[in-house]
């Protein structure tokens, strides 16, 4: 299985924007990279390691397309986001803790929220490891939904639409070709978003993110921003699927 660079088969599809690389900001220094404007009702999380990537500059592009005064975006690893999940995690998916103060930030800017996308390259045709310790560590019993003591489950997450943006290096004939597209949302639309309670978004995959055609590509990427945003208006209107 090849190793693409921004997503697909292998580790991540890194193709590069006209947009600027600059240096990569560390944990501290978050501005250039997340931000917070007016009344927030759509976050856009991503995660990647590099601000001159494809995904990087997808998310800038989306978040103006949506309009600046209602979007955040997230960045994770430009946030030092920890993935781990750790001892005083387990304790408060338990119910024995009160969450740590870095979770319960985000919870917080999530319940600002109506709508979510989660925007991210695909990794071994999955999530990468820092969006799904996100997932692991923010999404807990006790917030995402209420694990009862007869076992019963409470949903929590009805009033936010969750959205999937995916870079993938390969081509859509590949994903169907082997299932991938469909183990994919199975995961993460059926697995999270329906488990949450949470309504289904939209799906969009930016296909052959690496092609050596760039007009191709940057008409491909043009098209799933326009997708996202339509998504994410459909919703606001009330035509989200559960």
């Amino acid at each position: 299985m090849a190793h693409q660079r921004e997503g697909g088969a292998g580790l991540d599809a890194d193709s590069r924007e006209d947009s600027g690389s600059g240096a990569h900001p560390g944990p501290g220094n978050t501005a250039e990279r997340s931000r917070l404007v007016g009344s927030v009702k759509t976050l856009i999380v991503t995660a990647h390691p590099d601000a001159a990537s494809l995904t990087a500059s997808l998310a800038s592009r989306l978040a103006d397309s949506l309009g600046a005064d209602e979007v955040e975006v997230i960045d994770l690893d430009a946030e030092g986001f920890d993935p781990r999940f750790r001892a005083e995690d387990r304790s408060a998916y338990r119910g024995e803790g009160a969450p740590p103060a870095d979770v319960r930030a985000y919870q917080r800017r999530l319940d600002e929220a109506d709508q979510l996308i989660l925007l991210f390259p695909v990794y071994w045709w999955s999530m990468p490891a820092l969006m799904k310790g996100w997932i692991d560590r923010v999404f807990i019993n006790g917030w995402a939904f209420d694990i009862a003591p007869d076992g019963g489950t409470r949903r929590r997450l009805g009033d936010l639409t969750v959205h999937l943006f995916l870079v993938a290096g390969d081509a859509a004939g590949t994903y169907d070709r082997h299932g991938y597209e469909h183990a994919i949302l199975t995961q993460i639309v059926h697995g999270i978003v329906d488990y949450c309670g949470a309504r289904r978004g939209g799906v969009v995959f930016l296909h052959e993110s690496e092609s050596e055609d760039e007009s191709a590509r940057r008409a491909a990427a043009a098209e799933a921003i326009e997708r996202s945003v339509a998504a994410v208006r459909r919703a606001r209107g009330g035509d989200a699927d559960r």
